[in-house]
């Protein structure tokens, strides 16, 4: 999904949540990111694969 440079950290890195916003919906309290991650405000994470971590 990245194409800017450096290449943002995959999904399941430890980091994953330095990646680049690419939609933003701070009304709604979610961000999705460019590694497919969908970063809740309540610091929930949604990764690609479907699985939720906290």
């Amino acid at each position: 999904m990245c194409q800017h440079q450096p290449h943002c950290p995959s999904p399941y890195a430890s980091d994953r949540v330095s990646a680049h916003v690419v939609a933003a919906h701070p009304e709604q309290g979610w961000s999705l990111l460019c590694n497919g991650v969908v970063l809740f405000e309540d610091l929930g994470l949604l990764l690609p694969d479907g699985s939720a971590v906290r």
